[in-house]
Order: C-alpha cells, then structure tokens, then sequence
C-alpha cells in the first residue's frame, strides 16, 4: 500500500533582524546545559546518595546508567516526533517531563524509586535534546551557524565539568538538611522558566511534507539497542554471563533487520524512523562514526576520574568539583575559538589537533598520577586537565557543525536523534567499559592500606584506554570533508542552499 504525501509549507526561519531567535536560542542553550549537567551531576554525589540512601553498587550504577538507557533509546524517536508534531511542541513537553522526573528524583524515599525516576528522566531527556540541534537547524540562516555553534561548543564544555562542580556545592552546603537532593530539585525552577519563556518565544518548526510515526522502526530500534547496553552496563556486576553475549550478539541482528525494514519504509511511503539516506552524506556519515567513538572516551573518563578522585584519593566533593574547573574553563574557551576563527582557515586539520591534544593531555594526567601517586594535588592536576580541555573544546563544537552543515531541514529533528543517540550509545559503551579497564583491574579484597594504589593504578589503566581511543579518533576524523560546507572558498553557503539535496557519495 501507497501513502500519499501531503505536502506542507515549509517553516519559514525568523528574519535576520528577529531577536527572538536569540531568546529562543538561549532558552534551548539552557535546556541542552540542564541535561548536560545532570549526566555529570550525579557522579560527584555518588558517595552521599550511597550513604543517606543505602544504595548497592548495583543500584548507584543504575542510576547513572538507567538515564544513559533510556536516552539513547528514546532519542531517535524523539528527533522524529519533532519532525512530525513540531519541534517546539515536543520540546516543551520534554522539557515539561524532565522537571517533573526531576522532582520525583528530588523527593524519593528509597533507591529503587530514584532509580525509575531517573529512567523517566532520561525519557523526557530524549524528546527534549534532538529539539535543540534542530531548533538551531530551523531557525538560524547558514551563515550564522558557526557563531551559534560555537556557542553550543561553548556550552558543552561549561555543562561537562560545571555539573560535578555544582553537585558538589550543593552536597556541601546539604541545604535544608537535603543531603544530596537539590542536585535534582534545582532543576525545578529552570525547567519552569523554560517551559514559560520557550512557548513564548521559539518558533514552531517541523517537516515541510507530512510524515508518519513508524512504530516498527520504534520497537526495533529500542530492542537493540536494550539488547546492546543492558549486557554492558550489568557484565561485570553478573560475572559477564554467556546470555550477556548472546544478547549483544542478537542487537546486530536487530539492528540489522531494521536497516532493511527502514529502507522497505522508506520506499513504501517515505516515513521512516531513520532515514537511511543521511548516511550517503559524507559529513553525516564520518561524523557519526567520530561521535560514537567519542562518547566511548567521554563515558570512560568522567566515572574513573570521580571514583579516582574522592574513592581513590579521599577528596571531597567540593575539592574534586573544584579540580574540574580549568577543564571547563580551557573547553568552554577552545569551543568558541574553534568554530569562529580556527575551522574557517584550516577546517578539518582543526578537529584532528584537538583529538592529538586530547590525547597528549590524558597521557601527561597518566604521568602526573604515577609521578605523585596519593600524594598528588589539585594545582598538580591542572596542566593536564587544561591540555585535555583544549583538544576537546576544539572537536565538540566543529563536529556538531560538520555532521549536520549538509543535512537537509526536513530532517533535521532525525539527523539530531542520531548525533545524540550515538553519543549516548559510546557514552554507555563507555560506562560499561570501565567494568573492565577500571573495577577489572582490581582485586575484589583490598585491605585499606591497598585501597588508595589500587584505585591509582586502575586509573592509570583507564587512562591508557582512553588515549588509545583518542588516536582512533584521530583516524577516523580522515573521512571528514576537509572543510564544512558553509566555509568552502566563494563565502557561506546560502540558505536556500540548504534546502536542496545534500552532495551524495
């Protein structure tokens, strides 16, 4: 059977003069930080949520990987019901959803309820974050992308380390006798504000042509990719058993099925979930693979670093906070740098000194931590820290930039979910990963006298890890177009440009 297509008009962005494109922008910036500070929040909190609420190993890694699951099943979905229903809509009631989830973890009387609270937000995460990219996408005219991604890079940056910071000021201070609880209650006030301002103030946008949920494609995607990083983020609690295999093992067969079934949707009647044809552009395609990789060293690095910091070493919250920030000032400032004045001239030899740097800067923490072992300081860490900030503040913000400057609009709320949910999936990769290169190197009785060296040397492994990673990136960085396609020689892009199809490989 055939679906005709009814075509709709297409969104017409605001005009260059509108400032509301900048209210609006800033209220999805916001939106992308809350979410981004509420992955890292956690972690610095770990230690009094385990001791206020009682919590099993088993139950503190759920509440940092039931979020990291439930986002990466949801995004793809997400991105493609703002193509369908409208960007700003979707947005709203994800922004909605995630104060209110946010609440419930705030309030929850046992692990169990903080756990599913944390699941329900990572849902509500997943509808809210595609709708940022394409928001941008939709609104803002090609030759004012780089400067709003840039901002983007900027803000990247700032979310990644502010989070431990602000977790640990805020179990610090243990408001009102709260203990860990404002990490999430602070949420309140912003998703409110969010919710008020973003319906006043950004423009609805979606798909010029109707298009259709496919809930098929739905099922498929989120079963394998349940199949896929269940297996991980439980392996090493279970003692890798042989069903963890088998399951990751079937998730290529599930995924595989859906890349059939997607391309059979797509010639039935032109709605599939992913929309196949954005992997034959050659920024999209390379893009993604760089994403996927680059989640794995993200998820790895932020775990072992707080484990390291306040397990390994006895820091607090607060001083272990405090040591993150020359990382997000050096992100935050390499982000705008980047993308404003560094990849116009040099385009993708910009992204490969920052995955160099990065790496450079993970290999000097590895010396810096074996050179002064448990006695190391925090003003000891900040050279590292700062070269580490730098590499990754000059990939964050061109990467997003190059993976969607060739993606039509229409799908630009699917191309979002994919750029997130591949990340997501790394990033879960990546958490399952420090099982391995982390607890794995450990043994499972140490006497407190070995607590501190075992957690020294486990970090150090990590780290490794994560350089080797770094120089995959660099690798695969090779099949980005040497330049984005605003800053190609003869000016910007102009933006009806961007309405037809993308150059195909």
């Amino acid at each position: 059977m055939t679906f005709k297509q009814t075509p709709q008009p297409a969104p017409v962005p605001p005009a260059a003069g509108d400032r509301r494109r900048w209210f609006a922008l800033a209220i999805v910036m916001t939106a992308a930080f809350m979410d981004l500070v509420d992955v890292t929040i956690v972690n610095i909190a770990i230690p009094s949520i385990q001791r206020d609420e009682g919590a099993s190993f088993s139950q503190i890694q759920w509440i940092t990987a039931g979020y990291a699951l439930a986002f990466a099943a949801g995004l793809i979905t997400g991105g493609r019901l703002g193509d369908i229903h409208g960007r700003k809509r979707v947005f709203l009631v994800g922004i909605g959803g995630f104060t209110l989830a946010s609440a419930l973890c705030g309030l929850a009387a046992n692990p169990e309820m903080l756990v599913a609270s944390r699941i329900l937000q990572g849902g509500m995460a997943a509808l809210m974050v595609p709708q940022v990219l394409s928001i941008v996408h939709a609104t803002f005219p090609a030759h004012e992308r780089g400067k709003v991604f840039g901002l983007f890079g900027a803000i990247v940056g700032l979310g990644a380390v502010s989070g431990p910071l602000l977790g640990a000021l805020l179990t610090e201070w243990n408001l009102f006798g709260l203990e860990w609880r404002p990490i999430f209650l602070i949420n309140l006030p912003v998703g409110i504000a969010g919710l008020v301002l973003g319906s006043r103030f950004i423009t609805e946008s979606k798909a010029p042509r109707a298009l259709r949920l496919d809930l098929v494609g739905v099922a498929l995607v989120t079963l394998g990719l349940l199949m896929l990083i269940y297996p991980l983020t439980r392996g090493e609690e279970l003692g890798w058993p042989l069903w963890g295999y088998l399951s990751m093992a079937g998730s290529l067969v599930v995924l595989a099925v859906l890349v059939a079934y997607e391309r059979r949707k797509s010639v039935r009647d032109g709605s599939p979930l992913v929309e196949l044809s954005l992997f034959r552009v050659k920024s999209f395609a390379a893009g993604i693979a760089v994403q996927t990789v680059f989640g794995v060293a993200l998820g790895v690095f932020f775990l072992v670093w707080t484990l390291y910091m306040q397990f390994g070493l006895g820091w607090s919250p607060l001083r272990a906070g405090l040591t993150g920030v020359p990382f997000s000032i050096a992100v935050s400032t390499a982000a705008g740098i980047s993308v404003q004045t560094l990849v116009p001239r040099f385009g993708r030899k910009v992204l490969q000194t920052g995955a160099l740097v990065m790496a450079a800067g993970v290999l000097l923490y590895m010396v810096e931590s074996g050179r002064y072992g448990l006695a190391i300081t925090s003003w000891q860490m900040a050279l590292p820290l700062v070269v580490m900030g730098l590499g990754m503040g000059l990939i964050v913000a061109p990467l997003t930039d190059a993976v969607l400057s060739q993606v039509p609009r229409e799908h630009a709320g699917a191309a979002s979910g994919l750029i997130n949910t591949v990340q997501q999936m790394g990033n879960a990769l990546g958490l399952g990963l420090v099982s391995v290169v982390f607890f794995g190197t450990m043994s499972d009785r140490l006497t407190p006298d070995r607590i501190g060296p075992a957690y020294v040397d486990a970090f150090q492994n990590a780290l490794g890890w994560v350089a080797a990673v770094m120089a995959v990136i660099f690798l695969l960085m090779f099949a980005l177009p040497r330049r984005p396609a605003q800053h190609v020689e003869g000016g910007p892009a102009e933006d009806s440009a961007q309405e037809q199809e993308p150059a195909l490989v």
